[in-house]
């Protein structure tokens, strides 16, 4: 059922169709299929009595809904990077030009999905709160209902055919006045639209000398070369992963942790929390021998903080106040670079220069008005304005300071200020331009904690008394408890590991360990109350779509986006992008125990060794050499058309139907990030130029003209997933109107969705 049409449908009612039905070719059936098929089963009324609609999905795993990503067949020991309250299955209020809508009850989140669930079955695994992590077995359970739900309703409209298909399609060719798509074993299905929704895949061992060279050594010797990690219950046998191996894991990512839970937890090793709140390991002996991570950082992802704005999203997510859309515009007006898009104009920005000094202020705004809270933000916020506003008109500064002085300037007076109020009480410091007892008790309550800050309010009138309670308290997140500490440095958070502590193995490790241990903490104080958290979550996860408004549709110069792909998307997925706090104590509790070694380092390079036919994984910074029977490339490939393991986008290319994207600049520097050459409504662009309407592609292959286009839907966000699904259902539909119209009737004209 659903409520009434709101804008966006069409309740005048369709022109009378022609006889033939017009054919949607789906290929890739997972998440993204979802969402589209919940919209396109929403508005199939637009068919009328007598409009017909063909259907064909493909998904070459079969399950259809998830996908092979987010399997429901997948091993338990594998967590979603969400929680459960911010991941939907359908549009909501929030979605501008989105309607009709569902009913409320039929569109359930994750959470009220898993709470249906736990009524019904009792399964531990769907015991989830919102602001809980779950395992990715059971969002695929999920999405493979919601998926059967939305293909019974359309199945149930008279003029509607969906067939699943568990195959391959291999290419989009032209046929006649159509499309066609061919699948792996032959079989030829005509298409009217077609829409690529094929995800993540993977490249060729054989495509890169690197890997080609570590595949071949692999081939020929007792070594194990693993050049894609999912799924894992495949790739990672005992036959070659059993006791009697050394495990070698290319990457501290997600998909690293992945690996390590399933070769630890998943054998059948146990983690359990004790009396000290420490989570301890319990090995099984079926684990490999050891497991050897690394990566060109040498750290794994940050934890992910407690989720507490989960409460009121609405209200607690970061609205930017220096790191906004029209900063980013005006930035772009005043120094950016002239460049051309699709033959039209464009200015393009450095990033480094114009758009990371913005980001980096952000995120020392956000932190401080965390530790000092909303008063003095406003005081902070004044404060860094008038440089703020210069920087982005392009104004040069006679002093050439940075843009983070005043600010910096206005929290030693903060600071000042407290020094003061702790010894002699905050009213004996004066009038000061942000409000001293407020800002006092925040600050006892980020460093010490809400009982302290209570315990505190009752003792602010009395001289020395609140420097007396605090005198040997120590913080239980480990903050600074000096007023003139917990200081933002990005530097600090994009590198937290001293270089002294490089010196060898075990000082490497150890330090390791001890920013797990602090990381930890912080990530257990959450979101809004720890400030370096804060910083990363407001900034990089609920501002990411002004950081996508300053780098899609070349919105940076070649140079600046090739950087930013190389540098800045890794400090994204490790400040803002890792795993859950339970998942990451797990982690630590393996590095404790011996059987995980993060040793290596920065830097790590991996050799082929002849002589004992294993490879050497070696840090150059630490030192560390060691020896791994298996190898396993444990990271998310970037879409790579010629390189895929798959020959649906080789073939595309050859085909001409689509081409690569090249970000090219006027002073002729150019870069090719490998996604696929789109419009701004994501249908492709052909070989010769002109634009193939009758294709949309989401997902993956266009993350070259685009930032971070997979994820996720959200709930009451006016999410970018769902606007994406709206701008294909949008020109599907004009696309049904303009082939299914009697001839001489002109097609109804262009809705446009934000």
């Amino acid at each position: 059922m659903f409520l009434p049409e709101t804008p966006g449908a069409d309740p005048a009612g369709p022109p009378r169709r022609s006889d033939a039905p017009f054919r949607l070719v789906v290929v890739g059936g997972g998440p993204s299929a979802t969402y589209c098929l919940e919209r396109l089963s929403a508005t199939v009324g637009r068919l009328g009595a007598d409009g017909r609609l063909d259907v064909d999905v493909f998904e070459r795993s079969g399950e259809f809904g998830a996908g092979r990503v987010h399997s429901w067949s997948q091993p338990a020991t594998s967590f979603l990077n969400r929680i459960t309250g911010q991941v939907a299955f359908a549009a909501d209020e929030s979605v501008t030009g989105a309607g009709p809508l569902r009913e409320r009850a039929a569109r359930p989140t994750l959470y009220e999905w898993c709470r249906r669930k736990y009524a019904e079955t009792g399964d531990p695994d769907f015991d989830l709160r919102p602001e809980d992590w779950p395992k990715r077995y059971v969002h695929g359970l999920a999405l493979k209902e919601m998926f059967a739900s939305y293909v019974s309703e359309l199945r149930a409209h008279p003029g509607v055919s969906v067939r699943l298909h568990t195959a391959e399609v291999t290419d989009i060719r032209r046929s006649g006045d159509a499309l066609e798509a061919v699948t792996a074993d032959g079989d030829r299905f005509p298409a009217d639209h077609v829409l690529l929704l094929t995800g993540h895949s993977h490249n060729r061992a054989d495509s890169d000398p690197r890997t080609r060279r570590l595949a071949a050594f692999a081939e020929r010797t007792r070594a194990t070369y693993v050049p894609y990690a999912y799924p894992l219950d495949a790739t990672l046998p005992a036959t070659v992963s059993g006791p009697d191996s050394v495990v070698g894991c290319a990457g501290l990512g997600l998909t690293a942790i992945d690996e390590i839970l399933h070769l630890t937890e998943g054998r059948g090793g146990v983690f359990r929390t004790g009396p000290d709140g420490r989570t301890r390991y319990r090995p099984s002996g079926r684990e490999p021998l050891l497991v050897v991570a690394f990566s060109d950082t040498g750290l794994f992802t940050y934890a992910r903080p407690h989720n507490h704005k989960e409460r009121d999203p609405e209200r607690l997510e970061h609205r930017g106040v220096f790191l906004t859309e029209e900063a980013v515009d005006r930035l772009r007006a005043s120094v950016g670079v002239p460049a051309r898009l699709h033959g039209a104009p464009r200015h393009q920005l450095d990033f480094e220069r114009h758009v990371l000094p913005v980001v980096v202020l952000e995120m020392a705004y956000v932190h401080y008005a965390t530790l000092f809270g909303p008063g003095a933000a406003a005081y902070l916020a004044a404060c860094a304005r008038p440089a703020w506003r210069d920087f982005v008109h392009g104004r040069p500064r006679e002093d050439d300071e940075p843009l983070l002085a005043p600010l910096r300037a206005a929290v030693r007076e903060i600071a000042d200020g407290l020094t003061a109020a702790l010894a002699k009480g905050p009213d004996a410091v004066g009038e000061r331009p942000w409000p001293v007892r407020a800002t006092l008790l925040r600050w006892i309550h980020v460093v010490y904690g809400p009982e302290a800050a209570a315990e505190a309010a009752g003792l602010a009138d009395a001289p020395g008394a609140l420097a007396a309670f605090l005198r040997g308290r120590t913080s239980p997140w480990r903050l600074d408890t000096d007023p003139y500490g917990n200081v933002f440095s990005w530097e600090a958070l994009v590198d937290p590991i001293p270089a002294a502590a490089c010196r060898d193995r075990s000082a490497y490790r150890a330090a390791v360990l001890e920013f797990m241990a602090r990381d930890h903490l912080w990530a257990a104080q959450g979101n809004l109350d720890n400030p370096h958290k804060a910083a990363a979550d407001g900034v990089w996860r609920d501002l990411r779509g002004v950081i996508g408004r300053a780098i899609d549709h070349a919105g940076l110069t070649p140079d600046s986006h090739r950087l930013f792909l190389d540098r800045y998307m890794r400090h994204h997925n490790k400040l803002a992008n890792g795993a859950a706090l339970e998942v990451m104590e797990k982690m630590r509790a393996l590095v404790e125990h011996g059987l995980l070694d993060v040793g290596t380092g920065p830097g790590a390079r991996v050799e082929p060794d002849a002589a004992r036919e294993r490879f050497r994984v070696e840090g150059p910074r630490t030192g560390s050499v060691a020896l791994v029977d298996t190898l396993v490339d444990a990271r998310v490939h970037a879409f790579s058309p010629h390189r895929d393991v798959l020959p649906l986008y080789r073939n595309l290319l050859a085909g001409g139907l689509v081409r690569l994207w090249r970000n090219d600049a006027d002073d002729g520097s150019s870069f090719a990030p490998g996604g696929l050459d789109l419009t701004a409504r994501f249908h492709p662009v052909r070989d010769d130029g002109t634009t193939e309407e009758r294709i949309t592609v989401l997902g993956p292959p266009s993350e070259g003209v685009m930032f971070f286009q997979l994820g996720a839907l959200r709930p009451h966000q006016d999410h970018h997933v769902m606007r994406d699904v709206l701008t294909w259902l949008d020109d599907f539909w004009e696309s049904w109107a303009a082939r299914s119209a009697p001839a001489g009737d002109s097609a109804r004209p262009r809705e446009v969705l934000t």
